[in-house]
Formats: structure tokens, C-alpha cells, sequence
């Protein structure tokens, strides 16, 4: 079915935000793993496999709109040197992910593709659950310290 080529574009640049993601999530976890920090260890790369799964719907829908996707772009990567950094980092990632998707379903919307937003809303939501977490590790460490939090992380 041929899409709209502006949804068609967004969905690419929603796809590199998911590959840069999936990039950073994959360091942020083997660094934890590298640390001894088992518990982060999973749930980070557990992160980074529902990205995977968030880029591969997009581009089955980039697919069925007849367009091709665009897996060579990444945008900037940020590396956190500590866990807390990490979790800045990944944070903002899903601040702006939230926020280019809550643009891309009203997109979508607009131009009468509810499929699209449909899909869309269902990794906007995914993305919210991700800052959601976040947010509750950095209150973590902010009420009880970042060694006693990181202590917890061990098993």
C-alpha cells in the first residue's frame, strides 16, 4: 500500500531515534555487566530489547507504506561514565523520544493514517514506561545514595 511519503519519513526518523537508542542501552548494559552490577545489567538490556522490537515494527510499517527504511543513521550517542550519568543520559534520550512520537501520532492523525497512529501510540507508551523507570532509579539513588543503591544491584 503506498503511504503518505511525510509518515514514511517520519517513521525513518523515529527508526534512527529507536537504532541510536538500542546502540546506547547495549554499552550502558555491558558496562553495568563489566561493573558486577548484575540487576542493571538485565533490566538495561531488557530496555535495549524492547528498542529492538519498537525498531522492527517501524520498519515493517515503513515496508507495508512501500518505502525503505533507513538503517544507516544513527544520531549522537551519549555514554554515561557512571550509572548515574547513564541514567541522565538515557533519560533525556526518552524525554526526546516521547516527545517525537507524541508529534508523530498527531502526524498521523492529521493526515488520516490510523494505523500508523496506532502504532505509534503504543510505542509512545512503551517510551513513557521507560522514563517512568528511570525516573524511579535516579529518586533512588537521590533518597538513599548512590552506594547504597549500587550495592542493591549486585547479586
Amino acid at each position: 500500500m503506498q503511504g503518505n511519503e511525510k509518515i514514511v519519513s517520519t517513521l525513518n526518523i523515529l527508526l534512527a531515534d529507536e537504532l541510536t537508542a538500542i546502540n546506547q542501552y547495549m554499552v550502558h548494559s555491558e558496562m553495568c555487566d563489566n561493573w558486577g552490577y548484575q540487576r542493571l545489567h538485565g533490566k538495561i538490556e531488557k530496555r535495549a530489547v524492547e528498542e529492538m522490537k519498537h525498531a522492527e515494527k517501524l520498519i515493517a510499517r515503513i515496508l507495508f507504506l512501500e518505502g525503505k527504511p533507513e538503517v544507516g543513521t544513527l544520531n549522537a550517542i551519549h555514554i554515561g561514565a557512571d550509572v548515574e550519568s547513564q541514567f541522565k543520559s538515557d533519560h533525556a534520550a526518552e524525554a526526546g523520544a516521547v516527545k517525537s512520537y507524541n508529534a508523530a501520532v498527531r502526524q498521523a492523525a492529521d493526515l488520516h493514517d490510523n494505523t500508523t497512529r496506532e502504532l505509534l501510540e503504543s510505542i509512545l507508551k512503551d517510551e513513557e514506561d521507560h522514563i517512568d523507570w528511570l525516573e524511579a532509579q535516579l529518586d533512588q539513588i537521590k533518597q538513599m545514595g548512590v552506594q547504597n543503591y549500587l550495592a542493591q544491584q549486585v547479586e
